[in-house]
Protein backbone atom coordinates (compact mmCIF):
# COMPACT_ATOMS: atom_id res chain seq x y z
CA UNK A 1 0.00 0.00 0.00
CA UNK A 2 1.34 3.23 -1.13
CA UNK A 3 1.65 5.78 1.70
CA UNK A 4 2.54 10.17 1.64
CA UNK A 5 4.29 11.76 3.56
CA UNK A 6 3.21 15.56 3.43
CA UNK A 7 5.61 17.71 5.03
CA UNK A 8 5.86 21.72 4.91
CA UNK A 9 8.36 24.30 6.55
CA UNK A 10 7.94 27.25 7.82
CA UNK A 11 10.96 29.61 8.09
CA UNK A 12 10.72 33.53 7.75
CA UNK A 13 13.63 35.53 6.08
CA UNK A 14 15.21 37.95 9.03
CA UNK A 15 15.82 41.35 6.90
CA UNK A 16 18.70 43.59 7.85
CA UNK A 17 19.14 47.26 7.40
CA UNK A 18 21.25 49.65 5.97
CA UNK A 19 24.58 48.85 8.00
CA UNK A 20 27.34 51.74 6.95
CA UNK A 21 30.97 51.34 7.77
CA UNK A 22 30.49 54.17 9.53
CA UNK A 23 28.27 52.83 12.12
CA UNK A 24 30.30 50.31 13.07
CA UNK A 25 30.92 50.69 16.56
CA UNK A 26 27.74 53.26 17.35
CA UNK A 27 25.24 51.18 16.03
CA UNK A 28 24.39 47.55 17.52
CA UNK A 29 20.83 47.34 15.82
CA UNK A 30 21.03 45.57 12.59
CA UNK A 31 17.57 45.14 11.33
CA UNK A 32 14.95 46.23 9.70
CA UNK A 33 12.14 46.17 11.84
CA UNK A 34 9.70 47.59 9.59
CA UNK A 35 10.41 45.70 6.61
CA UNK A 36 10.43 42.25 9.56
CA UNK A 37 6.76 43.06 10.45
CA UNK A 38 5.60 43.65 7.07
CA UNK A 39 6.98 40.57 5.54
CA UNK A 40 5.68 37.98 8.02
CA UNK A 41 2.53 39.58 8.23
CA UNK A 42 1.67 39.44 5.15
CA UNK A 43 2.91 35.83 4.64
CA UNK A 44 0.76 35.21 7.54
CA UNK A 45 -1.77 36.21 6.04
CA UNK A 46 -1.45 35.58 2.41
CA UNK A 47 -0.30 31.95 2.96
CA UNK A 48 0.39 30.71 6.83
CA UNK A 49 -4.14 31.51 8.45
CA UNK A 50 -5.28 30.45 5.24
CA UNK A 51 -2.73 26.93 4.94
CA UNK A 52 -3.34 26.09 8.52
CA UNK A 53 -6.84 26.71 8.39
CA UNK A 54 -7.40 24.82 5.50
CA UNK A 55 -5.26 21.29 7.02
CA UNK A 56 -7.93 22.05 10.34
CA UNK A 57 -10.58 21.29 7.87
CA UNK A 58 -9.29 18.45 6.16
CA UNK A 59 -8.14 16.71 9.88
CA UNK A 60 -11.68 17.34 11.64
CA UNK A 61 -13.05 16.22 7.76
CA UNK A 62 -11.01 12.92 7.49
CA UNK A 63 -10.11 12.00 11.11
CA UNK A 64 -6.68 10.32 11.90
CA UNK A 65 -6.47 9.44 7.87
CA UNK A 66 -4.89 13.17 6.92
CA UNK A 67 -2.01 13.30 8.53
CA UNK A 68 1.22 15.66 7.93
CA UNK A 69 4.66 17.15 9.38
CA UNK A 70 5.74 20.39 9.69
CA UNK A 71 8.68 22.37 11.49
CA UNK A 72 9.58 25.92 12.06
CA UNK A 73 12.83 27.28 12.32
CA UNK A 74 13.61 28.96 15.84
CA UNK A 75 13.96 32.51 13.89
CA UNK A 76 10.67 32.01 12.52
CA UNK A 77 9.12 31.20 15.90
CA UNK A 78 10.12 34.65 17.45
CA UNK A 79 8.99 36.50 14.01
CA UNK A 80 5.15 34.60 14.83
CA UNK A 81 5.26 35.37 18.37
CA UNK A 82 5.96 39.03 18.01
CA UNK A 83 4.03 39.96 15.18
CA UNK A 84 1.09 36.91 14.31
CA UNK A 85 0.36 35.19 16.92
CA UNK A 86 -2.45 34.08 15.63
CA UNK A 87 -0.46 31.65 13.37
CA UNK A 88 1.53 29.90 16.95
CA UNK A 89 -2.54 29.35 18.28
CA UNK A 90 -3.44 27.54 14.92
CA UNK A 91 -0.22 25.02 14.78
CA UNK A 92 -1.33 24.25 18.27
CA UNK A 93 -4.98 23.38 17.33
CA UNK A 94 -3.78 21.79 14.37
CA UNK A 95 -1.19 19.57 16.85
CA UNK A 96 -4.44 18.75 19.26
CA UNK A 97 -5.91 17.09 16.27
CA UNK A 98 -3.01 14.49 16.50
CA UNK A 99 -2.49 14.78 12.68
CA UNK A 100 0.67 16.35 12.47
CA UNK A 101 3.99 15.59 13.83
CA UNK A 102 6.59 18.63 14.29
CA UNK A 103 9.70 17.94 13.35
CA UNK A 104 13.27 19.39 14.59
CA UNK A 105 15.53 21.52 12.80
CA UNK A 106 18.12 24.42 13.32
CA UNK A 107 17.47 27.44 15.53
CA UNK A 108 18.71 29.67 13.18
CA UNK A 109 17.93 28.21 9.69
CA UNK A 110 21.86 28.55 9.15
CA UNK A 111 24.65 26.18 8.46
CA UNK A 112 26.11 25.21 11.81
CA UNK A 113 25.94 21.46 10.79
CA UNK A 114 28.97 22.29 8.06
CA UNK A 115 30.92 24.47 10.48
CA UNK A 116 30.25 23.76 13.78
CA UNK A 117 29.17 20.46 15.52
CA UNK A 118 29.15 21.43 19.17
CA UNK A 119 27.12 24.60 17.75
CA UNK A 120 25.07 22.67 15.77
CA UNK A 121 24.32 20.40 17.93
CA UNK A 122 23.29 23.27 21.19
CA UNK A 123 20.95 25.00 18.50
CA UNK A 124 19.23 21.82 17.43
CA UNK A 125 18.61 21.17 21.59
CA UNK A 126 17.45 24.85 21.86
CA UNK A 127 14.84 24.77 19.06
CA UNK A 128 13.03 21.20 20.59
CA UNK A 129 12.80 22.25 23.89
CA UNK A 130 10.83 25.59 22.04
CA UNK A 131 8.90 22.96 20.17
CA UNK A 132 8.24 21.10 23.13
CA UNK A 133 7.19 24.21 25.48
CA UNK A 134 5.04 25.25 22.40
CA UNK A 135 3.86 22.23 21.01
CA UNK A 136 3.66 19.49 23.41
CA UNK A 137 5.88 17.02 20.82
CA UNK A 138 9.55 15.70 21.71
CA UNK A 139 10.45 15.77 18.06
CA UNK A 140 12.38 12.43 16.58
CA UNK A 141 12.63 13.29 13.51
CA UNK A 142 15.49 15.91 11.74
CA UNK A 143 15.23 18.01 9.16
CA UNK A 144 18.35 20.71 8.08
CA UNK A 145 18.23 23.73 6.88
CA UNK A 146 17.36 24.29 3.17
CA UNK A 147 17.31 20.50 3.33
CA UNK A 148 20.80 20.04 3.50
CA UNK A 149 21.97 16.47 3.73
CA UNK A 150 25.30 14.29 3.63
CA UNK A 151 26.76 11.26 5.17
CA UNK A 152 28.89 13.83 7.74
CA UNK A 153 25.62 15.48 8.84
CA UNK A 154 23.82 12.20 9.22
CA UNK A 155 26.41 10.76 11.10
CA UNK A 156 26.01 13.75 13.75
CA UNK A 157 22.39 14.05 13.55
CA UNK A 158 22.38 9.72 14.44
CA UNK A 159 24.04 10.30 17.34
CA UNK A 160 22.30 13.02 18.97
CA UNK A 161 19.78 10.24 19.05
CA UNK A 162 17.45 11.40 16.15
CA UNK A 163 15.57 8.15 14.15
CA UNK A 164 15.21 9.92 10.86
CA UNK A 165 16.42 13.00 8.51
CA UNK A 166 14.62 14.37 5.61
CA UNK A 167 16.84 14.61 2.31
CA UNK A 168 16.48 15.69 -0.85
CA UNK A 169 16.18 13.18 -3.92
CA UNK A 170 18.67 14.47 -5.69
CA UNK A 171 19.70 12.78 -9.40
CA UNK A 172 23.28 12.81 -8.96
CA UNK A 173 23.29 11.05 -5.71
CA UNK A 174 20.53 8.11 -6.19
CA UNK A 175 21.63 7.79 -9.78
CA UNK A 176 19.36 4.76 -11.06
CA UNK A 177 17.38 4.36 -7.76
CA UNK A 178 14.01 5.82 -6.70
CA UNK A 179 13.23 8.48 -3.69
CA UNK A 180 10.18 6.40 -3.11
CA UNK A 181 12.10 3.63 -0.48
CA UNK A 182 13.40 4.23 2.84
CA UNK A 183 17.26 4.15 2.92
CA UNK A 184 19.04 4.86 5.73
CA UNK A 185 22.87 6.70 6.65
CA UNK A 186 25.67 5.14 5.54
CA UNK A 187 27.94 6.01 8.76
CA UNK A 188 24.80 4.53 11.12
CA UNK A 189 22.35 2.16 9.70
CA UNK A 190 19.96 3.38 12.61
CA UNK A 191 19.25 6.91 11.46
CA UNK A 192 16.79 5.99 8.38
CA UNK A 193 16.43 8.56 5.36
CA UNK A 194 13.07 9.92 3.83
CA UNK A 195 14.28 11.24 0.21
CA UNK A 196 11.72 14.15 -1.02
CA UNK A 197 10.09 13.11 -4.75
CA UNK A 198 11.53 16.94 -5.77
CA UNK A 199 8.95 16.15 -9.40
CA UNK A 200 5.44 15.66 -7.55
CA UNK A 201 6.66 18.13 -4.63
CA UNK A 202 7.52 21.35 -7.55
CA UNK A 203 4.29 20.21 -9.47
CA UNK A 204 2.50 21.63 -6.93
CA UNK A 205 4.77 24.56 -5.21
CA UNK A 206 6.54 25.80 -8.29
CA UNK A 207 4.56 24.62 -11.70
CA UNK A 208 0.84 24.60 -9.95
CA UNK A 209 -0.04 27.65 -11.56
CA UNK A 210 2.11 27.99 -14.45
CA UNK A 211 -0.24 28.36 -17.66
CA UNK A 212 2.59 27.32 -19.87
CA UNK A 213 3.16 24.00 -18.07
CA UNK A 214 1.66 21.13 -19.94
CA UNK A 215 -0.31 19.71 -16.93
CA UNK A 216 -1.79 23.11 -16.38
CA UNK A 217 -4.37 22.75 -14.84
CA UNK A 218 -3.20 20.41 -12.60
CA UNK A 219 -6.27 18.52 -10.40
CA UNK A 220 -6.21 16.39 -7.89
CA UNK A 221 -7.77 12.93 -9.51
CA UNK A 222 -4.75 13.25 -11.89
CA UNK A 223 -2.52 14.06 -9.11
CA UNK A 224 -3.68 10.95 -7.49
CA UNK A 225 -3.48 8.89 -10.44
CA UNK A 226 0.31 10.02 -10.87
CA UNK A 227 1.10 8.76 -7.38
CA UNK A 228 -1.40 5.46 -8.01
CA UNK A 229 0.84 4.20 -10.89
CA UNK A 230 3.93 4.34 -9.44
CA UNK A 231 5.38 0.66 -9.64
CA UNK A 232 3.73 -1.52 -6.49
CA UNK A 233 6.83 -1.66 -5.04
CA UNK A 234 7.63 1.77 -4.56
CA UNK A 235 5.38 2.67 -1.46
CA UNK A 236 6.53 6.05 0.15
CA UNK A 237 5.88 9.19 -2.17
CA UNK A 238 7.48 12.24 0.13
CA UNK A 239 6.03 15.41 -1.04
CA UNK A 240 8.06 18.40 1.15
CA UNK A 241 7.80 21.88 0.19
CA UNK A 242 7.37 25.14 2.29
CA UNK A 243 4.14 26.52 3.58
CA UNK A 244 4.30 30.03 2.32
CA UNK A 245 4.08 27.64 -1.25
CA UNK A 246 0.42 27.65 -0.56
CA UNK A 247 -0.67 31.37 -1.22
CA UNK A 248 2.51 32.92 -2.04
CA UNK A 249 4.60 31.10 -4.59
CA UNK A 250 0.86 30.02 -5.88
CA UNK A 251 -1.61 31.76 -5.13
CA UNK A 252 -4.80 31.63 -3.42
CA UNK A 253 -6.35 32.76 -6.72
CA UNK A 254 -5.18 29.67 -8.27
CA UNK A 255 -7.38 27.62 -5.89
CA UNK A 256 -4.38 25.79 -4.33
CA UNK A 257 -6.35 24.94 -1.31
CA UNK A 258 -9.05 23.92 -2.74
CA UNK A 259 -6.82 20.98 -4.73
CA UNK A 260 -5.00 20.43 -1.51
CA UNK A 261 -8.55 19.95 0.44
CA UNK A 262 -9.58 17.61 -2.48
CA UNK A 263 -6.51 14.86 -2.44
CA UNK A 264 -7.31 12.63 0.89
CA UNK A 265 -10.82 11.61 -0.75
CA UNK A 266 -8.81 11.35 -4.02
CA UNK A 267 -5.72 9.27 -2.60
CA UNK A 268 -8.15 7.36 -0.10
CA UNK A 269 -10.60 5.60 -3.35
CA UNK A 270 -7.22 4.74 -4.97
CA UNK A 271 -6.46 3.04 -1.67
CA UNK A 272 -3.51 5.55 -0.78
CA UNK A 273 -2.63 6.94 3.17
CA UNK A 274 -1.11 9.67 4.91
CA UNK A 275 1.94 8.84 7.56
CA UNK A 276 4.20 10.97 9.44
CA UNK A 277 7.87 10.69 8.86
CA UNK A 278 7.80 8.78 12.61
CA UNK A 279 5.58 6.40 11.50
CA UNK A 280 7.09 5.13 8.09
CA UNK A 281 10.43 5.26 9.58
CA UNK A 282 8.90 2.75 12.54
CA UNK A 283 7.23 0.68 10.00
CA UNK A 284 9.28 0.66 7.08
CA UNK A 285 12.61 -1.11 6.91
CA UNK A 286 15.38 0.44 4.96
CA UNK A 287 16.47 -0.91 1.51
CA UNK A 288 20.35 -0.05 2.01
CA UNK A 289 22.51 2.20 3.02
CA UNK A 290 22.94 6.25 1.14
CA UNK A 291 25.96 7.41 -0.24
CA UNK A 292 26.24 11.15 -0.08
CA UNK A 293 29.97 12.71 0.23
CA UNK A 294 28.92 16.23 -0.30
CA UNK A 295 26.14 18.13 0.80
CA UNK A 296 22.92 18.10 -0.84
CA UNK A 297 20.11 20.48 -0.61
CA UNK A 298 16.86 21.24 -2.16
CA UNK A 299 17.71 24.24 -4.20
CA UNK A 300 18.48 25.09 -7.76
CA UNK A 301 18.66 22.28 -10.54
CA UNK A 302 22.09 21.10 -9.15
CA UNK A 303 21.21 20.70 -5.22
CA UNK A 304 23.74 21.69 -3.94
CA UNK A 305 24.79 24.25 -1.72
CA UNK A 306 25.82 26.74 -4.53
CA UNK A 307 23.04 29.09 -3.74
CA UNK A 308 24.69 30.42 -0.15
CA UNK A 309 28.30 28.68 -0.96
CA UNK A 310 28.90 29.18 -4.24
CA UNK A 311 31.75 31.98 -4.78
CA UNK A 312 34.03 33.85 -2.38
CA UNK A 313 32.07 36.38 -1.20
CA UNK A 314 29.87 33.68 0.76
CA UNK A 315 32.69 31.22 1.91
CA UNK A 316 34.44 34.24 3.28
CA UNK A 317 31.11 35.38 5.36
CA UNK A 318 30.14 32.04 6.16
CA UNK A 319 34.00 31.69 7.66
CA UNK A 320 34.40 34.50 9.34
CA UNK A 321 30.87 34.42 11.32
CA UNK A 322 31.29 30.90 12.19
CA UNK A 323 34.75 31.57 13.56
CA UNK A 324 33.43 33.63 16.73
CA UNK A 325 30.75 30.66 17.22
CA UNK A 326 32.92 28.83 20.07
CA UNK A 327 33.18 32.04 21.76
CA UNK A 328 29.38 33.24 21.34
CA UNK A 329 27.98 29.83 22.78
CA UNK A 330 29.95 30.61 26.27
CA UNK A 331 28.40 34.04 26.95
CA UNK A 332 25.07 34.73 28.73
CA UNK A 333 24.84 37.69 26.81
CA UNK A 334 20.36 37.08 25.29
CA UNK A 335 20.84 39.81 22.93
CA UNK A 336 24.31 38.84 21.43
CA UNK A 337 22.53 35.14 21.61
CA UNK A 338 20.06 36.03 19.34
CA UNK A 339 21.80 38.59 17.08
CA UNK A 340 24.44 35.68 16.38
CA UNK A 341 21.08 33.03 15.31
CA UNK A 342 19.59 36.21 13.15
CA UNK A 343 22.79 36.42 11.26
CA UNK A 344 23.27 32.92 10.70
CA UNK A 345 19.89 32.55 8.28
CA UNK A 346 20.48 31.19 5.31
CA UNK A 347 18.45 34.32 2.92
CA UNK A 348 21.87 37.17 4.52
CA UNK A 349 24.46 34.54 2.40
CA UNK A 350 21.48 33.85 -0.46
CA UNK A 351 21.58 37.81 -1.12
CA UNK A 352 25.11 37.33 -2.33
CA UNK A 353 24.91 34.60 -4.68
CA UNK A 354 25.61 35.58 -8.06
CA UNK A 355 24.36 32.27 -9.73
CA UNK A 356 21.14 33.68 -12.65
CA UNK A 357 19.03 31.14 -11.51
CA UNK A 358 19.48 31.73 -6.95
CA UNK A 359 16.18 33.60 -5.83
CA UNK A 360 14.62 34.55 -8.78
CA UNK A 361 16.83 37.90 -8.74
CA UNK A 362 14.95 38.87 -5.70
CA UNK A 363 17.68 40.67 -2.97
CA UNK A 364 15.19 42.46 -0.54
CA UNK A 365 17.22 45.84 0.00
CA UNK A 366 20.66 45.16 -1.96
CA UNK A 367 21.48 46.19 -5.42
CA UNK A 368 23.74 43.57 -6.20
CA UNK A 369 25.11 40.86 -4.63
CA UNK A 370 28.05 42.77 -3.84
CA UNK A 371 26.10 45.14 -1.89
CA UNK A 372 24.44 42.44 -0.21
CA UNK A 373 27.92 41.59 1.01
CA UNK A 374 29.17 44.55 1.53
CA UNK A 375 26.27 45.64 4.32
CA UNK A 376 26.31 41.63 5.59
CA UNK A 377 30.30 42.47 6.33
CA UNK A 378 29.73 45.60 8.00
CA UNK A 379 27.45 43.88 10.58
CA UNK A 380 29.23 41.15 11.46
CA UNK A 381 32.48 43.48 11.50
CA UNK A 382 30.45 45.86 14.74
CA UNK A 383 29.21 42.09 16.43
CA UNK A 384 33.21 40.33 15.91
CA UNK A 385 33.95 43.52 17.72
CA UNK A 386 30.74 43.23 20.24
CA UNK A 387 31.95 39.51 21.04
CA UNK A 388 35.54 40.01 20.70
CA UNK A 389 34.90 42.89 23.94
CA UNK A 390 33.59 39.95 26.29
CA UNK A 391 36.04 37.25 25.06
CA UNK A 392 39.34 39.24 24.06
CA UNK A 393 40.68 37.92 20.31
CA UNK A 394 44.20 37.56 22.59
CA UNK A 395 42.98 34.42 23.93
CA UNK A 396 44.54 31.60 22.14
CA UNK A 397 42.59 28.61 20.64
CA UNK A 398 44.37 26.47 23.58
CA UNK A 399 42.89 28.58 26.44
CA UNK A 400 39.62 28.76 24.93
CA UNK A 401 39.03 25.33 24.18
CA UNK A 402 39.96 24.22 27.74
CA UNK A 403 37.62 27.15 29.08
CA UNK A 404 34.93 25.42 26.58
CA UNK A 405 35.91 22.03 27.74
CA UNK A 406 35.30 22.77 31.26
CA UNK A 407 32.04 24.26 30.37
CA UNK A 408 30.79 21.20 28.85
CA UNK A 409 32.52 18.94 31.66
CA UNK A 410 29.99 21.06 34.02
CA UNK A 411 27.00 20.50 31.96
CA UNK A 412 27.94 16.96 31.66
CA UNK A 413 28.38 16.84 35.33
CA UNK A 414 25.07 18.88 35.99
CA UNK A 415 22.77 16.62 33.44
CA UNK A 416 24.08 13.90 35.25
CA UNK A 417 23.44 14.87 38.74
CA UNK A 418 19.94 15.95 37.35
CA UNK A 419 19.37 11.88 35.96
CA UNK A 420 20.54 11.08 39.93
CA UNK A 421 17.89 13.62 41.09
CA UNK A 422 15.60 12.19 39.03
CA UNK A 423 15.98 8.74 39.46
CA UNK A 424 15.71 9.00 43.72
CA UNK A 425 12.26 11.25 43.27
CA UNK A 426 11.09 7.72 41.53
CA UNK A 427 12.62 5.58 43.77
CA UNK A 428 11.18 7.83 46.54
CA UNK A 429 7.99 7.48 45.03
CA UNK A 430 8.13 3.83 44.46
CA UNK A 431 8.46 3.52 48.18
CA UNK A 432 5.82 6.14 49.30
CA UNK A 433 3.47 3.96 46.96
CA UNK A 434 4.86 0.61 48.51
CA UNK A 435 4.58 1.55 52.04
CA UNK A 436 0.76 2.85 51.46
CA UNK A 437 0.21 -0.76 49.49
CA UNK A 438 1.59 -2.36 52.69
CA UNK A 439 -0.31 -0.01 55.55
CA UNK A 440 -3.49 -0.90 54.16
CA UNK A 441 -3.08 -4.55 55.20
CA UNK A 442 -2.20 -3.81 58.43
CA UNK A 443 -4.82 -1.65 59.19
CA UNK A 444 -7.44 -4.02 58.00
CA UNK A 445 -5.28 -6.69 60.16
CA UNK A 446 -5.46 -3.98 63.13
CA UNK A 447 -9.37 -3.99 62.25
CA UNK A 448 -9.87 -7.72 62.09
CA UNK A 449 -7.76 -8.29 65.60
CA UNK A 450 -10.35 -5.68 66.77
CA UNK A 451 -13.36 -7.63 66.39
CA UNK A 452 -11.77 -11.07 67.33
CA UNK A 453 -11.44 -9.60 70.52
CA UNK A 454 -14.85 -7.97 71.44
CA UNK A 455 -16.49 -11.20 69.69
CA UNK A 456 -14.65 -13.37 72.11
CA UNK A 457 -15.23 -10.58 75.39
CA UNK A 458 -18.87 -10.95 74.13
CA UNK A 459 -18.53 -15.41 74.21
CA UNK A 460 -17.15 -15.15 77.62
CA UNK A 461 -19.85 -12.70 79.11
CA UNK A 462 -22.34 -14.73 77.80
CA UNK A 463 -20.82 -18.27 79.41
CA UNK A 464 -20.25 -16.15 82.02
Amino acid sequence: MKTVCLYFEIHQNIHLKRYRFFDIGTDHYYYDDYENERSITETAERSYVPALQAMLEMARQHGDYFKCAISLSGCAIEQLENHAPQVIELLQELGQTGCVEFLAETYSHGFSSLKNEAYFKEEVTRLCKKVKSLFGQEPKIFRNSCLIYSDDIGELVAGMGFKGMLAEGAKHVLGWKSPHFVYNCNRNPELKLLLRDYRLSEDISFRFNDSSWSEYPLFADTYANWIAQLPEEEQVINIFMELCALGIFQPLSSNILEFMKALPAQFRQRGITFSTPSEICAKMKSVGNLDVPYPTSWVDEERDLSPWLGNMMQREAVDKLYSIADRVSICNDRRLKQDFDYLQASNNLRFMSTKPSSYGGYRGIYDSPYDAFTNYMNILGDFITRVNNLYPAEIDNEELNSLLTTIRNQEGELEIKDKEIEKLQHMLAKLEQDNDTLGKPQKKTAATTTRKRAATKTTAAKKA
